[in-house]
């Protein structure tokens, strides 16, 4: 691997104008500028990044942290996050935090220690002590998907509570009236959110939740396999499971099918997160499509202004109901669409 002196002596120069001329050091001639360039080329030179990172305090590396890797819709994110940054001239280190605050403060830690230029984070509580800290410490920080109340921190998300009024009257239009939510953790802004918002577009038709009817889970699919084993085992079961993610929709579909009963025609099932899987079960399920891609792609960008000095602005995209056959819907299933609303910025 060529070094430094390497390309220096192709070059015909000293190491130090070598090193003007990659942190683009306005002194440099142009005609030496262009030599080293020619040898940076010739030899395919790659400067150590962290020797970079001590002239220029910048290691042009952002964090993400992000809920739970094995969930479709974080794992979506994830790659549209690392998409936008590369071509933002930035690199991406993941880390899991499997839904466990512990374990996501140990990652913020860890990528502060590596001293990144720029944190995502999609908190896992209503605020660990390692993401307080970052926060107090004024690292560049933008929450994706969940956020922490009360935080000057950007917040690009989606929002959910159109689309689940959409859903209820869909269920509503379809003949339910026992509808029953798997929530998630209350802790959480997205988990208590949705619980609050179907609980609404419940009382707009007269329909009550009752606290038997309202499963806790935690994002994960156990927990919504036991959720629904509870529901079922209610002297009047709902009619409808609303699993508020979709590894919970499949925990509550696992228990369906395991005390043999059908979906929809023993119990309809709609969830929110959509994921590619959802069109290929049987039956197809109904869910709450958020705009993955664009969320990660604002999220990086909202990021690097703060990093660069300028002001980032949150940012809010709608989600909306694809409807499917799961909750006994007539006729073929609605294929998804590419599309999505109006985004609505506010300045942090």
């Amino acid at each position: 691997m060529a070094s430094i002196k390497d390309v220096a002596a192709e070059a015909g120069v000293s190491v130090a104008t070598v090193s003007r001329v990659l942190n683009d050091h306005p002194s440099v001639s142009d005609d030496a500028r262009n030599r080293v360039l020619a040898a940076v080329e010739a030899l395919d030179y790659r400067p150590n990044a962290v020797a970079r990172s001590l002239r220029t305090d910048q290691t042009r590396t952002l964090g993400l942290v992000i809920s739970d890797v094995l969930n479709p819709y974080f794992t979506e994110l994830a790659r549209s996050v690392e998409e936008e940054a590369r071509a933002l001239g930035y690199s991406v280190i993941i880390g899991n935090a499997d839904e466990r605050p512990e374990l996501q403060d140990h990652h913020v830690r860890t990528l502060l220690d590596r001293r990144i230029d720029g944190l995502l984070l999609s908190p896992t509580d209503g605020g660990s002590a390692g993401i307080l800290d970052a926060a107090r410490a004024g690292t560049p920080m933008v929450f994706v998907d969940r956020w922490i109340p009360g935080l000057d921190v950007p917040v690009v998300r989606a929002d959910g509570r159109a689309a689940i009024r959409d859903l209820v009257a869909h269920l509503h239009g379809l003949g339910h009236r026992r509808l029953a939510i798997i929530a998630g953790p209350a802790a959480t802004t997205t988990g208590s959110e949705r619980v609050a918002a179907f609980r609404d577009a419940l009382a707009e038709y007269g329909i009550p939740l009752p606290d038997a009817y309202i499963g806790q889970g935690d994002f994960q699919a156990e927990s919504g396999r036991r959720a629904t084993e509870g529901f079922l085992d209610l002297p009047e079961p709902p009619e409808v499971v609303f699993a508020t993610d979709n590894l919970m929709a499949l925990g509550a579909l696992d228990a369906v099918r395991a005390r043999g009963l059908r979906v929809p025609e023993d119990l309809a099932l709609a969830a929110f997160d959509d994921i590619r899987w959802f069109v290929h079960t049987d039956p197809p399920i109904t869910a709450i499509a958020q705009p993955t891609p664009e969320l990660g792609r604002a999220a990086v960008r909202a990021l690097v202004d703060r990093i660069e000095g300028r002001v980032p602005e949150s940012v809010t995209l709608p989600a909306r109901l694809v409807v499917r056959r799961s909750c006994g819907e007539p006729g073929p299933a609605q294929p998804p669409v590419g599309t999505v609303g109006t985004v609505r910025r506010s300045k942090s």
